[in-house]
């Protein structure tokens, strides 16, 4: 049985939030929002003739700028672009947390940047494996058949899926019905990144919510987002950072039920028992892996917040 990912070394991954490269106003922002990650943006929010003063601009946040406890992850130009190759050199001697690679369509894409990345890291004295991938995965719709096998190198630790640019490669008229629910196929590609991710025991990351205004219904899509098992949500302004941080935080009562939960196995443990009845419900070995991993982002953002 697949183990769904603990929190990653600095921390949870709750709120991933983009800074448009290049923007210094806008990353300096970023660095004061609660954001747990910070996504410094060289591809869709970089005009073509700004792509290497963006790549310059990003290179020296990253070498001048205290992150802090927060995560820094760059996504990149799609290796197939004029500037992919320029981007992953420039950036990997500068040792950041890892990188976003969008429009990946196979195995062999992430495997060619692992090569580049194993390669690099060793030219520039970095610890191998220290830059960790997060893949886009479903930017394109055949990539949408590869989930399981790309997030299997094992450099990936994290998927999430692009509904926007899958809607544009389908040409399809709407993502949502008149309700706000996600239309079918954006449902199943939406499951199906979870499921890949879980299985490859890699972080799943829900998508950008583009209705800036609609508090109401980013609420409802995050929440809906944790009881799937999504650990965290791709965010594009600052006023979602706060909602989606709360959305992937385990509330108290549910740390407060877990911890007893943990007691109570330990109890039936002693007594050779592995499967009992608990608040009125059976349970065993699942829930048992349930009950650690809501303790752990517990545990990581209490941590956090204290350093």
């Amino acid at each position: 049985m697949a183990v769904v990912p603990t929190p990653g070394p600095k921390g949870p991954r709750r709120s991933l939030h983009f800074v448009p490269g290049g923007n210094s106003r806008m990353f300096e922002r970023a660095l004061e929002l609660d954001a747990d990650t910070l996504i410094l943006d060289l591809e869709d929010s970089v005009t073509p003739e700004n792509k290497e003063s963006a790549r310059r601009t990003v290179c020296k946040w990253i070498e001048q700028a205290d992150f802090g406890a927060k995560e820094c992850l760059i996504r990149i130009n799609p290796q197939n672009s004029p500037w992919g190759r320029d981007d992953v050199e420039a950036i990997i001697e500068l040792h950041p947390d890892g990188l976003i690679l969008p429009k990946v369509i196979s195995r062999a894409n992430v495997d060619a940047v692992d090569q580049v990345v194993r390669s690099l890291e060793v030219q520039n004295n970095v610890q191998p494996g220290a830059t960790s991938l997060v893949l886009i995965g479903t930017e394109v719709p055949e990539a949408v058949f590869c989930l399981a096998d790309m997030a299997g190198n094992t450099r990936v630790d994290g998927l999430t899926w692009g509904a926007e640019d899958l809607a544009g490669e389908l040409g399809a008229r709407a993502k949502r019905t008149a309700e706000g629910a996600y239309l079918d196929v954006f449902r199943f590609v939406r499951s199906s990144c979870l499921l890949a991710a879980a299985a490859n025991q890699v972080h799943p990351i829900d998508t950008v919510f583009v209705e800036l205004k609609d508090q109401a219904a980013l609420e409802r899509e995050c929440a809906e987002a944790a009881l799937m098992g999504f650990m965290g949500k791709l965010t594009i302004h600052p006023t979602q950072i706060d909602v989606v941080n709360r959305a992937f935080t385990p509330s108290e009562v549910e740390v407060a039920a877990a911890r007893e939960l943990l007691l109570a196995f330990t109890e039936a443990k002693s007594n050779g028992k592995m499967a009992f009845s608990f608040r009125g419900q059976m349970v065993d070995v699942p829930h048992l892996k349930r009950a650690r991993k809501v303790i752990a982002i517990a545990e990581k953002i209490d941590s956090q917040r204290h350093s």
